[in-house]
């Protein structure tokens, strides 16, 4: 079983910056794709950011040049810099991993709450 545990997340003003980390643990072979998800109020969930194994990254346009993921493979860690924020930042952030145990198989994080107020 694999187990994501979720840190960082709370309450800021706009223009502050916030850092989220996922730390995955349990039987994991090798990590592939590790990313970020969010769902504000009345909303779907959606990607904020992904990250592979060798490190290349993708983000939704509405964070690019203001978020950074990044990845420690030793740690099976993912982290999320979140500068600049904004009231339309305000979220639960998940973080999604998947995991090459010989198969495929994602796991989601429990969630974090952001909150950027106005």
């Amino acid at each position: 079983q694999v187990q994501l545990v979720e840190s960082g997340g709370g309450l800021v003003q706009s223009g502050g910056s916030l850092r989220l980390s996922c730390e995955a643990s349990g039987s994991i072979f090798r990590i592939s794709v590790m990313g970020w998800y969010r769902q504000g109020p009345g909303n779907q969930r959606e990607l904020v950011a992904v990250i592979t194994s060798g490190g290349s990254t993708n983000y939704a346009d509405f964070v690019k040049g203001r978020f950074t993921i990044s990845r420690d493979n030793a740690k099976s860690t993912v982290y999320l810099e979140m500068n600049s924020l904004k009231p339309s930042d305000t979220a639960v952030y998940y973080c999604k991993i998947v995991v090459d145990n010989g198969g495929y198989r994602y796991y989601w994080g429990q969630g974090t709450q952001v909150t950027v107020s106005s």
